[in-house]
């Protein structure tokens, strides 16, 4: 039997990158999947090579930012399927800038999407967990999160606050049936990375000692790990896959 069999999933962010690969893992491991992003061209190419897999799988176009969007989006999914088993709060965006030039448009869009749709997102399902007693979220943070970064005020500080909703909620939650957990990637070969100067791909090269970045795919492992019965007793944990990053 495989991993997911007929697990509901959805994952955020789910159209290209670390969230495409995890659509397809979960896919391959037996799961429906939606799959929430706000590129709907992108989003429903993967629906279709989803398909091929499983029938029910979808996309559907939301804006994680958006409490009353999440909030009609999960009570379709509910109409439709009756539960949701798995949810992987995986997007996020960058507004890179060291702190005094940062706007603060560019503080509050990084955490409009990175902290408080993950709140949103949790928010809006975890009452159909409770109602099963059954329930995995996986939260998206990362190893600047537990080490800082330079030039990355916003993005540290909501995946430093990632990290602290996730203890928290395994506090609330685990006693409701549900495991909640993170995963800190650290450098992984996205197509964000791949537009980055070569020497910025090297100097993250070097600080593994792996000696490599980190494929998309090496994340969606880990996400189906946590989202499976085998990972049953781990709840409040901060998964880090990064090669072991040097800081």
């Amino acid at each position: 039997m495989k991993r997911l069999e007929n697990k509901i999933a959805i994952v955020t962010g789910g159209a290209q990158g670390i969230g495409k690969a995890t659509a397809q893992k979960f896919t391959s491991e037996g799961a429906i999947v939606i799959v929430w992003d706000l590129d709907e061209s992108k989003g429903n190419m993967l629906a279709e090579d989803l398909k091929t897999k499983s029938s029910k799988s979808k996309f559907m176009k939301v804006n994680v930012a958006k409490y009353d969007e999440v909030e009609n989006a999960v009570k379709e999914i509910i109409n439709e399927f009756g539960r949701i088993d798995v949810l992987v709060n995986n997007a996020g965006i960058l507004r890179d800038g060291q702190l005094v030039k940062m706007s603060p448009e560019q503080w509050q869009q990084v955490i409009d999407v990175n902290l408080t749709g993950v709140f949103n997102c949790t928010k809006a399902v975890a009452p159909y967990m409770i109602e099963k007693a059954f329930g995995k979220i996986i939260n998206a943070t990362s190893v600047v999160g537990l080490y800082g970064n330079f030039g990355q005020t916003n993005y540290v500080a909501t995946k430093a606050g990632v990290i602290g909703m996730t203890k928290v909620w395994a506090r609330e939650l685990g006693r409701k049936g549900i495991n909640v957990n993170a995963i800190a990637p650290g450098f992984i070969a996205t197509e964000m990375v791949a537009s980055m100067p070569e020497k910025v791909i090297t100097m993250m090269k070097e600080k593994t000692p792996l000696g490599r970045l980190g494929a998309p795919e090496d994340i969606a492992n880990a996400y189906c790990f946590l989202a499976s019965d085998e990972a049953s007793f781990i709840n409040g944990a901060t998964l880090s896959v990064d090669g072991g990053v040097i800081t």
